[in-house]
């Protein structure tokens, strides 16, 4: 294992396109700062999905437009087909992370396209950005179960990350959609799709939906994975799969992380304080546990 892990903060991509409560931009951009200062280096702050299908997101463009950019930090923007990613590139953004799925079926209600025809996309893509100079990462997303497909074969994950891979991505995140991932499986999976990534570093992307989501970041970084999603205060979760509740906390992620000697950056008295700004954003509780109890031992 290395000593050193990279968090990625979803929170104001993936963490509020799954609340009721629409942020305005302004919060959004306040969200984004306070994220920063607590030290966050990478971030996904917006989406260019079709604002018809995730409205809390509509306001993309505005968003990059306000952000106070620090030269040191990336901001990411989600990127689904090529008319998202024509709209990226008029934007600042740093990285696109573009999702696809290891279920045939859930790509298809998701992207409108089987899973081959959105590697194909993320060749094409891929190959605009690095003339660009944009960080690409592609997302395997139901890595581990499909909520119309029940659970999805390691040779499916294989596949889609040897597909993707030969598209030519800076970095391949393997994603639990619907969580119903657990430790032993993480453990397996990952290690059966390394060859299939040969040497572009892997991410890993976990939901909390059946609370293993930690079990199974502790067993991707046992594993040797270094770059982890996580959402302040836990928030979010995908729109389009039945039940699939947030993502592994933030500050949750850190506590762990604090306890463990990892190095990553982030003060986590800084990062609760975030998240109780989240709560009287969206007008209800964090899932996140540290909120509540506080770190230990106390400050």
């Amino acid at each position: 294992m290395q000593n050193k892990i990279q968090i990625v903060e979803v929170g104001p991509r993936d963490g509020l396109q799954n609340e009721a409560e629409i942020l305005s931009t302004d919060d959004k951009l306040l969200l984004i700062d306070h994220l920063v200062a607590s030290g966050i280096r990478r971030i996904e702050a917006v989406s260019f999905a079709h604002p018809k299908h995730v409205p809390q997101l509509a306001d993309a463009e505005a968003v990059m437009a306000g952000i106070n950019k620090h030269p040191d930090v990336s901001y990411i923007g989600l990127v689904m087909n090529w008319r998202g990613w024509l709209r990226a590139v008029e934007t600042d953004v740093d990285e696109v992370n573009i999702p696809l799925f290891a279920s045939n079926t859930f790509n298809m209600k998701n992207q409108g396209v089987p899973t081959s025809e959105t590697i194909d996309v993320v060749r094409d893509i891929a190959g605009d950005a690095h003339k660009r100079d944009i960080y690409v990462t592609a997302t395997i997303g139901t890595a581990w179960g499909c909520p119309f497909e029940g659970e999805v074969p390691t040779d499916a994950v294989i596949d889609a990350v040897a597909g993707v891979a030969a598209a030519g991505v800076d970095e391949i995140a393997i994603a639990d959609t619907i969580g119903v991932a657990d430790p032993w499986s993480v453990t397996q999976r990952l290690t059966a799709i390394r060859s299939a990534a040969g040497e572009i570093p892997l991410r890993v992307h976990f939901h909390d939906t059946r609370h293993t989501g930690i079990a199974n970041t502790y067993a991707a970084i046992e594993a040797g994975v270094t770059t982890i999603d996580a959402s302040v205060g836990g928030i979010g979760g995908c729109p389009f799969a039945p039940a699939a509740t947030g993502n592994i906390a933030t500050d949750d992620l850190v506590y762990m992380l604090n306890r463990g000697g990892f190095e990553h950056g982030v003060s986590l008295a800084s990062l609760i304080g975030v998240s109780q700004e989240v709560e009287s954003l969206i007008h209800k509780p964090v899932p996140a546990m540290l909120p509540v109890a506080g770190d230990f031992p106390p400050a």
